[in-house]
């Protein structure tokens, strides 16, 4: 369990932003680099997925580093993370997400908010939102509950990376990253109508992972983990 307090709320913002930072400004930035499709989504994959990965290692100490509500309300209902503070972390998360996206896009001189008009709709888009979030957190809470949690950042960097090349959503997986993309007219954004499937596929995942973990992970390791953070003394 954590305690709620204000290092976790500053991590959460703090990770959130910078993950986001890095989602809009590597697309960007792949976008200028070449025209070809396939080498702009392989750039974007690695930066974001090696991104993450050193944003987990250096933040999990001081929030657990979630960065994602999903991952959040997956780790409170298999009480892995504390039920009153699941709400300050998203909030935080969605927060930090939002001014990432303006940073990125102020960096890159665009409109430092733009509403997407990049539309991501349909049953097989949904579906892949669906999987690519399911196995996240399912992949999160396993690692924590069998003691392999030095294994975490690789883990879920490399997750990552493997969604945003091979699902047709591009690997949004994460409620926060995907409302904040809608206020980037650029390489990652979408559009808002398309926003709440996205949001609907990535919460039954969390509780369908939730579940599943408690079945496959019954005993939580006693130790402290990537996602269990210390207390400060």
């Amino acid at each position: 369990m954590t305690r709620l307090d204000s290092r976790g709320l500053i991590g959460e913002f703090l990770g959130t932003a910078l993950l986001l930072y890095v989602i809009v400004g590597s697309g960007i930035a792949a976008e200028s680099l070449s025209a070809d499709g396939a080498i702009q989504l392989a750039v974007h994959a690695v930066a974001v997925g090696a991104g993450l990965a050193g944003l987990i290692a250096f933040l999990a100490p001081v929030s657990g580093a979630h960065f994602n509500p999903a991952v959040t309300v997956g780790l409170s209902l298999t009480g892995d993370f504390g039920r009153p503070s699941v709400i300050p972390y998203v909030l935080a998360q969605v927060a930090g997400a939002v001014i990432g996206v303006v940073l990125a896009n102020v960096s890159f001189g665009i409109a430092a908010v733009a509403i997407s008009d990049t539309e991501r709709s349909g049953l097989g888009l949904s579906l892949s939102e669906f999987i690519g979030t399911f196995v996240l957190v399912l992949l999160i809470i396993g690692l924590v509950r069998s003691g392999r949690t030095p294994m975490i950042p690789a883990a879920v960097g490399a997750w990552v990376a493997a969604i945003i090349i091979g699902t047709a959503s591009t690997g949004f997986a994460n409620p926060a990253v995907t409302m904040a993309r809608m206020f980037t007219d650029s390489y990652t954004g979408i559009a808002p109508d398309s926003v709440p499937a996205f949001l609907i596929a990535q919460f039954l995942a969390a509780l369908t992972a939730g579940a599943c973990a408690m079945l496959l992970f019954r005993t939580p390791v006693t130790t402290e983990s990537v996602l269990q953070r210390k207390d400060p003394p």
